[in-house]
């Protein structure tokens, strides 16, 4: 048998966690009585600088039992970097880490597939959703671009999978060494290139609180995936450059035609339209370019990703000694 974590990251989710706490006991219960897991197997909750009282609700909640820890981070240092810390914490002490939202729209009863798989040799065992219904329209079209647009840059993602997977020591030991500061986790993994399986579910809808991806949110993840994966986009601007070009060629061919043939036409509607074009071309690449340089000026200060403020699991590590 095998200890397994379940990390969940948590931001301010004091409405919802009274439900996810009952719900994950129940899964580990019901995992170590048919002896899938180790009776030791726990729950780490990561909270990232929470302003309600999910901190005070993660307590309580190891007062009451010994298979629930606490990770608090000093602040909130977003989504990707709670969850690494929560990985990186939780391969000291668990054979095989499930990493899964507090809002439990994720589908817990197929942890026990995703324990099946481990045992089968699989290091990574990716959650993956059947479908979208329980999405906007907007939401689910913009999925589906995000997924087409990823593969167009030529970096390797699972379709319809978010950040509920499960993950080997070993596997957890290697995202370990991944050490950039601009963190796309769900990038990340596939490179790792250990042996990994999908498990399908039905996605259900947020118990309680309001979801913490919103679309400005859900925008910046996507160019963070992209800019941290690929440098396609640099490749397209010396394209368009290239574009702009020939067309510049073609427009010049044009002008000297109509002045051999006398038809000229005075104005200066096309050059204005030529000259906020380019600008406007000029701009964008110049910020792109800054957007890469940028990722670059904090990859090399060398900042801690995070840093942890009270650590549950330290007592588990005195108590053994």
């Amino acid at each position: 048998m095998k200890r397994l974590c379940i990390v969940v990251p948590c931001y301010n989710e004091e409405e919802a966690l009274a439900y996810t706490n009952v719900e994950l006991m129940g899964v580990l219960r019901k995992l170590i009585k048919k002896k899938a897991i180790e009776e030791d197997s726990f729950i780490l909750y990561v909270d990232d600088g929470s302003r309600d009282r999910t901190w005070n609700l993660i307590e309580v909640y190891r007062r009451q039992s010994q298979n629930v820890f606490g990770l608090k981070l000093s602040r909130n240092m977003g989504h990707q970097n709670a969850l690494t810390a929560g990985l990186l914490t939780a391969k000291n002490y668990a054979d095989v880490v499930i990493s899964i939202d507090a809002d439990l729209q994720d589908d817990t009863s197929v942890i026990e597939e995703m324990i099946d798989k481990s045992k089968q040799g699989y290091d990574i065992v990716y959650g993956v959703r059947n479908k979208r219904d329980t999405d906007t329209m907007f939401k689910r079209v913009s999925a589906l671009w995000f997924y087409r647009l990823m593969q167009a840059m030529k970096i390797e993602i699972v379709y319809n999978h978010a950040d509920y997977r499960l993950m080997t020591r070993r596997a957890v030991e290697a995202f370990s060494q991944y050490a950039e500061r601009n963190l796309f986790i769900r990038g990340i993994i596939p490179l790792l290139g250990y042996r990994s399986a999908i498990v399908t579910y039905d996605r259900k809808s947020r118990v309680a609180g309001e979801s913490k991806y919103p679309l400005k949110k859900m925008l910046s993840m996507a160019f963070e995936g992209i800019t941290s994966f690929s440098i396609q986009p640099i490749r397209m601007i010396t394209g368009l450059g290239a574009a702009i070009v020939c067309c510049s060629i073609l427009a010049a061919v044009y002008a000297l035609c109509s002045y051999l043939t006398g038809k000229v036409v005075a104005g200066w509607t096309s050059i204005i339209l030529s000259i906020w074009f380019l600008g406007g071309v000029q701009l964008l690449s110049v910020g792109l370019i800054g957007a890469y340089v940028g990722k670059i000026y904090i990859e090399v200060k060398h900042r801690p990703r995070y840093n942890i403020e009270v650590n549950h699991l330290m007592e588990m590590s005195h108590e053994k000694s």
